[in-house]
């Protein structure tokens, strides 16, 4: 059911309504639902249910005169065909034949637009997802972070919201200190395992790789910051850092550019301290009361805020624990004027939340309860060959996004991206998930990005058969639309402008996954159960390439929406 036919049938329910209410102070909210049991109709409401006890009416009886008033509007004529009452008062509609069919015209006359809406209009959304920390190649864990925040912020930008994508640098620390460490002692001869090697250091082969280019005083830049030329000094600790950190954000940049993913902001963590941004949150929390010292320590009192117990912020010697620079990072992004931000994390940093929840309260500059919102992720599992896949010789100690990709594409970089950003949205983000390369490599139904691909380059075929103007499609009499399958296909692409409201809802853009790989299972049951270009039915071949060619737009528009392509050939 699309959205105007929706509202038509909540305004048919108001105005059956309106004498039965009038007199009282009851303010009706028709909600409309899909019945579980397909044989129920296509809609179901239980409205008269919910007004029988305040009207002193007998439900039944009061779901039988709404259903006479529904039927007897002239503004139910070509929408509804029928309506019965079911059980102690559920009233199920059937909509008509007219109505189902429009919905592939529909879809053929907003072709990429089907799915959008304006619901987010004036609202600015910041999603923050990867913020790797540059001290080595992204993984797999980062790889899911690009899949489901590049697609959320899809979904956001679909209902009309402003979008920043935002990548955050933690490039201040001792993870980059050792960074510097590892990079030092490899470009001296160090090698890991021998004496000198530092304990905490780094072992992948990327760190000689970085030292050899120091040594050889290149210089490289990262996508939004000033260029590092190496002194080649390898007593220049300060030149190592600054070259080891922008050319691993480099290696960051190139591994999001061959997964699609472009960022519209970098921010980095050193700037909250050089423009003095967390000592300035510090003293905001000091001056509203909410913190006390205690052992040499400054602590905040997260647990006026819910937490288990309060939190140290600034530790006895000095140095601020690592919830301090969030909660500076967040007042920036309330400040920009963000009204909603979303984090994609890993599930490691579900301690986080209450800390900094906490802090944004406490500094009481009037950012809501629950912001940001999070999305935690769950680990991710490489299966190779029937055997889990732990080391990338490269990285050290983990498979990365690079080998993900060309692993799955065999080569080919587009297909190898279309399975890693297909399979690491397919499940929610807080279950846990094994990507079996064997399986993204398949040509056949078992691989389900190759499934919903083959459907759109199947219908591509058909329509390339025919040969025909497919723009003309969208004025086709799409009456001859009569069987089973035809009306289930058709329902499935009513249902896609709900899902990606559903989705975007509940921050879970696997959902559109979901609905792809049943879409394309509804085009491949269709395909088989009728023939398409018909020699002796001129009316039903075009109806039913133009349902074909509605549902190849659904298919490219979501598929686009995830960042996966939709190929003609396959």
């Amino acid at each position: 059911m699309l959205a105007q036919q929706k509202q038509q049938i909540v305004a048919l329910f108001q105005a059956a309504l309106a004498p039965i209410v009038a007199g009282t102070d009851l303010t009706p909210n028709v909600v409309l639902e899909r019945p579980r049991d397909p044989s129920h109709g296509d809609i179901a409401c239980n409205i008269a249910m919910q007004l029988a006890k305040p009207l002193k009416t007998n439900p039944r009886e009061l779901a039988t005169r709404l259903v006479a008033a529904l039927l007897a509007a002239p503004g139910a004529e070509g929408l509804i065909d029928a309506a019965d009452i079911a059980g102690p008062g559920f009233i199920n509609l059937r909509l008509a034949a007219s109505a189902k069919q429009s919905v592939a015209r529909s879809v053929l006359e907003q072709g990429a637009a089907f799915g959008s809406g304006v619901s987010g209009a004036g609202h600015h959304v910041i999603i923050e997802f990867v913020s790797a920390n540059p001290t080595g190649p992204l993984h797999v864990g980062h790889g899911r972070q690009a899949a489901l925040g590049d697609a959320m912020a899809s979904l956001f930008l679909s209902q009309g919201h402003d979008v920043t994508r935002e990548f955050y640098y933690n490039d201040a620390g001792v993870q980059i200190a050792t960074l510097a460490n590892s990079v030092q002692a490899r470009a001296r001869g160090v090698k890991p395992g021998e004496a000198d090697w530092p304990e905490s250091a780094y072992n992948g082969d990327y760190i000689a790789e970085i030292a050899a280019d120091f040594l050889a005083k290149k210089t490289v830049s990262a996508s939004d910051g000033e260029p590092a030329t190496a002194s080649g000094d390898v007593n220049d600790l300060e030149s190592i850092r600054r070259f080891a950190v922008t050319y691993l954000r480099n290696e960051q940049d190139q591994d999001l550019q061959a997964f699609g993913v472009k960022f519209d902001n970098y921010y980095l963590e050193s700037s909250l301290y050089a423009d003095g941004k967390v000592d300035t949150a510090v003293k905001t929390l000091v001056d509203s009361g909410k913190t006390y010292e205690e052992g040499g320590a400054l602590w905040l009192k997260t647990t006026d805020y819910g937490d288990d117990k309060d939190r140290v912020m600034r530790k006895s010697d000095g140095t601020y624990t690592y919830f301090v620079p969030d909660v500076a990072y967040h007042i920036q992004k309330f400040r920009r004027g963000f009204d909603q931000a979303i984090n994609i994390q890993g599930s490691d940093h579900h301690g986080t939340i209450a800390r900094v929840r906490a802090g944004l309260q406490a500094v009481d500059i009037g950012i809501p309860q629950g912001y940001p919102d999070y999305v935690l992720h769950k680990m991710v599992t490489v299966m190779k060959d029937g055997e889990e896949v732990k080391i990338s010789k490269r990285a050290g100690s983990y498979v990365t996004v690079r080998d993900l990709i060309d692993w799955s594409g065999a080569g080919d970089v587009t297909r190898g991206r279309d399975a890693v950003r297909f399979f690491l949205i397919s499940r929610k983000a807080d279950t846990e998930f094994v990507f079996d390369v064997n399986v993204a490599l398949e040509t056949s139904d078992e691989n389900p990005v190759y499934y919903v691909q083959y459907a759109h380059a199947r219908i591509c075929s058909a329509l390339a058969n025919w040969g025909g103007d497919v723009a003309s499609l969208a004025g086709v009499d799409l009456s001859p639309l009569t069987s089973p399958k035809e009306f289930e296909l058709l329902a499935k692409l009513a249902s896609y402008p709900e899902v990606l409201e559903r989705a975007l809802g509940e921050l879970g853009p696997h959902q559109v996954a979901f609905y792809l790989r049943e879409l394309a299972g509804d085009l491949h049951s269709y395909y088989f159960a009728h023939k398409w270009l018909l020699d002796d039915d001129e009316p039903l071949k075009l109806a039913r390439l133009a349902l074909a060619a509605a549902t190849r737009q659904v298919l490219r528009n979501g598929l686009a929406l995830i960042g996966v392509s939709a190929p003609d050939k396959m």
